[in-house]
C-alpha cells in the first residue's frame, strides 16, 4: 500500500502526518510534531510528541542536536515511523506552504522553477515561508522518488471579489501583486467541509469561520466561497495574535523608521515575535497561560483579542448582508469556552445566542435552539486536507517524473 506523508513545517516546528492511501477515504495511521527546532540552552531542548488512533504513544525530550534542524528533525520523525510502522513506501509527500502568490491558487507538484517562485515570496511570510521551503527540501533528500505537493494557505481565497482583494493604492501595486492574500485557507477549507457535512443549509449560507490559536484570522464565506479575510498582503494584518501586531496603521512603521531610527530587520522583529498577546501581556503569547496570570497586563492582552474578533464579527457580517452561521477552530476557538462566550455575547442583535452548558461542554453545536444563527466548534484538520490536495494530485499522474523537484 503507498503512503503519503505531510509535512508542515514552521520557524520552530515540523507537524507530520501518516496516512494510508488506498481506494476509499484516505486513513491517518500516526501524527505529531517536534516543537523547538533549534533550541539552545539548559531547559529548552525540542520535544517530540506522536499520537495514534488518538492515543499518545511517544512523548520524549530531545537532544538539541537530534533536531538542530528540519533536515536532523526529519530523520527523527522518519526513524520513529519506520519503528512504529516498518518501511514504508512514501508515494508522495504532501507541505503546507503558506504563500502561494498571485500564481498559484490551487496545490501544485513542485519543480524547480515552481520552487524558485514560491523562494521570491519569502519576504511576504517570513516567519513561515522560509521554513515550508526548508521541509520540501529535506523530504526531497529523504524520498528523492516521491510526488512533492505545495498546499498553499492562500488559495482558498484568491477568488475574492475585487474590492475585498485590493488597497486603496496606485493600481500598479495592485498589478504587481500588492493585494489581500488572506490566509489559513487550508483550514478554512477543510472546516467548511465538515460543516458541509454537518448542516449543509447552513454551509450553503453565510458563514463566519474563525481560526484562532497562536496566528488568528477571520474569513467571511458565501455559497461554501471565501469572499473576505482579517488577513491581507502579509499574515500580519487582522487580528492580534500569539507574537504578531494584527491591524496597525502604517504611519506607525513609518514613525518608528523616522523619528525611532529603527531598521526594517528590527520592525520586523517587533511587529512578527514581540506584539500580540505576549507584547501586550508582557508575559506570554499562550492563552492558558495569560487566564491563569491575573495580572492587570495580562487581562488587558486578552480584552483586547476578544474586542477585535467582535469588530471583525461586525464586519464580516456586513460583508455577507447578513449571517447564517460562526464556526470556531483553532486551538483557542476550540478549546478556550470563556473566549468564545466573551466572543458572542451581546451578538443577539446579529442572531447570535450560545447555550452555556454546551459551550462549556464543547459540542459541536453551542448556540441555543433560540439563536437564529448557529454557532459551531469544529476541530480543523490541516494535515487531511493536505493529504487529499496530495492525493488527488497522485492520482491523476500529472506532471510527470521530470517535473518534480
Amino acid at each position: 500500500m503507498q503512503h503519503i506523508l505531510t509535512l508542515n513545517a514552521g520557524s520552530s516546528s515540523i507537524k507530520f502526518s501518516l496516512f494510508d492511501d488506498g481506494e476509499a477515504e484516505l486513513v491517518e495511521r500516526v501524527r505529531g510534531q517536534i516543537e523547538g527546532l533549534g533550541s539552545e540552552g539548559a531547559g529548552a531542548n525540542p520535544e517530540f510528541e506522536a499520537e495514534k488512533a488518538g492515543k499518545k504513544i511517544a512523548d520524549r525530550k530531545l537532544d538539541a542536536r537530534e533536531a538542530a534542524d528540519h533536515d536532523s528533525a526529519l530523520k527523527v520523525v522518519l526513524d520513529f515511523l519506520e519503528t512504529e510502522i516498518g518501511k514504508m513506501a512514501i508515494a508522495a509527500v504532501g507541505h503546507r506552504v503558506v504563500h502561494g502568490g498571485v500564481s498559484f491558487t490551487e496545490s501544485i507538484v513542485l519543480d524547480e522553477q515552481r520552487f524558485a517562485t514560491l523562494e521570491q515570496l519569502n519576504p511576504l511570510a517570513p516567519l513561515h515561508q522560509p521554513h515550508n521551503l526548508s521541509g520540501i527540501r529535506a523530504a526531497q533528500r529523504a524520498f528523492p522518488d516521491a510526488m512533492q505537493v505545495a498546499c498553499f494557505d492562500t488559495a482558498f481565497h484568491r477568488f475574492h471579489p475585487w474590492v475585498n482583494d485590493t488597497y486603496a493604492l496606485p493600481r500598479a501595486f495592485y498589478d504587481q501583486g500588492v493585494r489581500r492574500y488572506g490566509f489559513h485557507g487550508l483550514s478554512y477549507e477543510y472546516v467548511i467541509g465538515r460543516l458541509r457535512q454537518i448542516a449543509p443549509l447552513h454551509e450553503a449560507g453565510r458563514v463566519v469561520v474563525m481560526h484562532l490559536g497562536n496566528g488568528a484570522s477571520m474569513c467571511a464565506i458565501r455559497d461554501g466561497q471565501s469572499v473576505g479575510s482579517s488577513m491581507g498582503f502579509t499574515a500580519l494584518d487582522g487580528l492580534p495574535m500569539g507574537t504578531r501586531c494584527g491591524q496597525l496603521d502604517p504611519g506607525v512603521v513609518l514613525y518608528l523608521l523616522k523619528e525611532k531610527g529603527m531598521t526594517t530587520d528590527q520592525i520586523e522583529d517587533l511587529l512578527y515575535r514581540r506584539s500580540g498577546l505576549k507584547g501586550l501581556s508582557g508575559l506570554s503569547q499562550d492563552m492558558r497561560e495569560l487566564e491563569a496570570a491575573g495580572t492587570p497586563e495580562a487581562a488587558q492582552a486578552i480584552d483586547y483579542f476578544v474586542f477585535r474578533i467582535r469588530r471583525e464579527l461586525g464586519s464580516m457580517a456586513a460583508i455577507l448582508s447578513g449571517l447564517d452561521a460562526v464556526v470556531f477552530c483553532g486551538g483557542i476557538g476550540e478549546h478556550a469556552s470563556h473566549i468564545r462566550e466573551r466572543i458572542c455575547r451581546g451578538f443577539e442583535w446579529l442572531g447570535v445566542e450560545l447555550d452555556d452548558m454546551r459551550n462549556q461542554a464543547g459540542d459541536t453545536v453551542i448556540s441555543s435552539d433560540r439563536s437564529r444563527a448557529r454557532v459551531f466548534v469544529i476541530p480543523t484538520n490541516e494535515e487531511m486536507m493536505i493529504a487529499r490536495h496530495t492525493a488527488r494530485l497522485l492520482a491523476s499522474g500529472a506532471p510527470d517524473q521530470a517535473a518534480r523537484v
